[in-house]
């Protein structure tokens, strides 16, 4: 067995767990459909774009598996990763403890339709894979790598953020919580600051990026910003 296996096992199982326990554990209860329903649909596109990097490009894959604070080199990425990954255990922690209390009732329907944003946040999540197969999970730059301006890329230059923003409004969406897009007061800057600083990294170590940007305007929303 692979180590690549064995690790994409150990990291799915760990996943799971703390998902799990940020979902039921803050409900009090196993009986919350909007929790199993979100819990299946971002392990459902978890598993699509890990299947789709092991059988179609391993190498993304290791770069994708290679996470974290301690594997960025860049400083400001070291904070700025700690906390995108605290906010992304807090949204969902207090978008359960709105809706076990109701501070913030919501139908639904609305909850599906998070969902069905979380679902859309993953197809961008495998395009832009697709698209860009040194999409490392750090900021970095490959040797022989070279600019992608085609797809996803030549509407905004961080497609991948611009999936991640989608995905930070549908979960708490999908979780029964207005209050939870609070939370996008916190995630928006942070991405931001994330991908401000990626580029300013990628103008100095990767040729032809100065005049991608100069070609596409829009850094994550279209008509935007």
């Amino acid at each position: 067995m692979s180590n690549l296996y064995i690790r994409g096992i150990v990291m799915n199982v760990v996943g799971i767990a703390l998902m799990l326990v940020c979902l039921f554990l803050p409900a009090g209860t196993l009986d919350y459909w909007q929790g199993w329903a979100l819990f299946g649909v971002f392990m459902g596109g978890s598993l699509v774009v890990g299947l789709y990097l092991f059988f179609y490009d391993r190498e993304l894959l290791k770069r994708r598996m290679n996470l974290g604070p301690a594997a960025e080199t860049e400083p400001a990425q070291k904070i700025i990763v700690v906390l995108i990954i605290l906010s992304f255990i807090a949204l969902p922690i207090f978008a359960v403890f709105d809706h076990r209390f109701g501070w913030s009732p919501m139908p639904t329907y609305v909850s599906i339709i998070g969902d069905a944003l979380i679902s859309l946040a993953f197809v961008i999540f495998v395009f832009v894979l697709k698209q860009n197969t040194y999409g490392a999970s750090t900021i970095q730059v490959e040797e022989g790598q070279t600019v992608v301006s085609t797809g996803l890329y030549a509407y905004v230059r961080h497609p991948m953020y611009a999936g991640a923003l989608i995905m930070v409004i549908g979960i708490p969406i999908a979780l029964g919580s207005w209050w939870g897009l609070f939370f996008l007061l916190f995630t928006t800057p942070v991405l931001a600051w994330r991908l401000l600083d990626e580029e300013r990294f990628l103008r100095k170590n990767l040729t032809g990026y100065t005049a991608y940007t100069e070609k596409v305007h829009y850094r994550l929303v279209p008509c935007v910003w």
